[in-house]
C-alpha cells in the first residue's frame, strides 16, 4: 500500500495534506475576519472537487491508522524535502508523534511542518524536543501579525504591513520556490508570507 502524497508546482519536493475544513483551530479562525484562515486558499479553487476532498478525507484515514510511521518512513528514505499538511492541519498530539516518529526514521528527509495548533505544540514540547531535521513553525492566526513568542519557529503572513524577519520570496519568483529552502531551515527564525 502506498499513501497518495500532494506535489505543487511551487514547492520543493512533495507533502501530504487533510482537508482544510477538518482543521481545529482553521475551523473557528475562518469564521474570524483578518485572520489568516478567513482566506484559506484550501477551501478555493481545485480543493473543492469531490475528487480533491475525498483524497484528502483518505489521507485523514491514512494519518490515524496504525500502518501510517511504516508506510510514510518508507515512501519519503529517499526524498530531500517534505512538507506536512500543504492544506489541513494537525488532527491530534497523537498525529504530531507519528510525524516526529517519521522524522527519526527518515534522517536524510528534511520534514517542515506549519501548524495553529499551539496546544498541541506545547503539549509535545512540554517532555519532548523535536529532531533536527523536523522544523515545526507556529503559524500566526492575523494577517500582520507578528510572531507568536515562544517558539523557535514561526511563520507570519503580511499584506499592509513590513514582513517580520525573512520574507517568503516566492511571490517575486513566479509563485515559486526556486532555490529558497528556508521553510525547512531552523536557522530561519520566522518567515512572512504575503497574503494571497
Amino acid at each position: 500500500m502506498l499513501i497518495r502524497l500532494g506535489k505543487t508546482s511551487k514547492m520543493k519536493g512533495f507533502s501530504f495534506g487533510t482537508d482544510a475544513r477538518e482543521c481545529i483551530t482553521g475551523s473557528k479562525l475562518r469564521k474570524v475576519e483578518g485572520s489568516v484562515c478567513s482566506k484559506c486558499y484550501a477551501l478555493k479553487g481545485n480543493f473543492n472537487f469531490s475528487s480533491v476532498r475525498k483524497g484528502k478525507a483518505t489521507n485523514l484515514k491514512h494519518l490515524n491508522a496504525p500502518y501510517f510511521v511504516d508506510v510514510m518512513s518508507y515512501q519519503l528514505k529517499d526524498l530531500k524535502f517534505f512538507r506536512w499538511f500543504d492544506s489541513g492541519d494537525l488532527p491530534s498530539i497523537e498525529a504530531l508523534e507519528k510525524i516526529v516518529q517519521i522524522a527519526k526514521n527518515t534522517p536524510n528527509t528534511k520534514h517542515w511542518l506549519p501548524t495553529r495548533e499551539i496546544k498541541m505544540v506545547n503539549e509535545y514540547l512540554a517532555n519532548n524536543t523535536f529532531p533536527r531535521n523536523l522544523v515545526v513553525r507556529v503559524s500566526s492566526p492575523m494577517i500582520d501579525e507578528p510572531p507568536i513568542k515562544g517558539f523557535r519557529n514561526t511563520s507570519t503572513v503580511h499584506a499592509k504591513k513590513h514582513p517580520f524577519g525573512f520574507a517568503c520570496p516566492s511571490r517575486k519568483q513566479d509563485n515559486q520556490c526556486l532555490d529558497c529552502t528556508a521553510c525547512w531551515d531552523k536557522r530561519v527564525r520566522n518567515i512572512s508570507y504575503e497574503q494571497h
